[in-house]
């Protein structure tokens, strides 16, 4: 019984995880490869890098301490909000890999391309498992 309540848990600490790497590695692609100065794209990556470290702190967060009747629901969200982070950046990638994605295009898979992806499908299917496994039904976020 014990274990059937810490692997949420832990599924829920990596996911937080995976998303805080997913959006430092979408800062460093900005600053160090300067994405900053391609248009479109790089706003897209310091939106990432932002949309990703709030989800994933949010997600580390004790949010029932904080918001003792609303936090499984925020908790919902976040991790909602991170499946659907790590999904479209890498669907965003693999557009950009095989055609033009705002008129930008990259090619092979170097280091931060593939810490990229690690991140992001760790973060999408620790988030699922976590939902799967605390039995949430989109169905409870309508409450409110």
């Amino acid at each position: 019984m014990r274990n059937q309540r810490r692997l949420p848990q832990v599924a829920l600490l990596v996911g937080g995880l995976a998303m805080l790497a997913a959006g430092a590695d979408h800062l460093e692609e900005y600053i160090a490869n300067y994405f900053s100065t391609v248009p479109t794209i790089g706003t897209l990556f310091l939106l990432n890098f932002i949309a990703a470290s709030g989800v994933g702190v949010g997600l580390l967060l004790p949010l029932g301490h904080f918001f003792p009747r609303h936090g499984e629901r925020l908790r919902t969200a976040l991790a909602l909000s991170g499946i659907g982070i790590a999904v479209s950046s890498l669907v965003g990638l693999w557009i950009s890999e095989q055609s033009s994605l705002f008129g930008f295009m990259d090619h092979g898979f170097r280091p931060a391309v593939v810490a990229a992806i690690a991140a992001e499908t760790t973060a999408a299917l620790s988030l699922g498992a976590y939902l799967a496994m605390t039995g949430v039904r989109l169905r409870r976020l309508r409450a409110v």
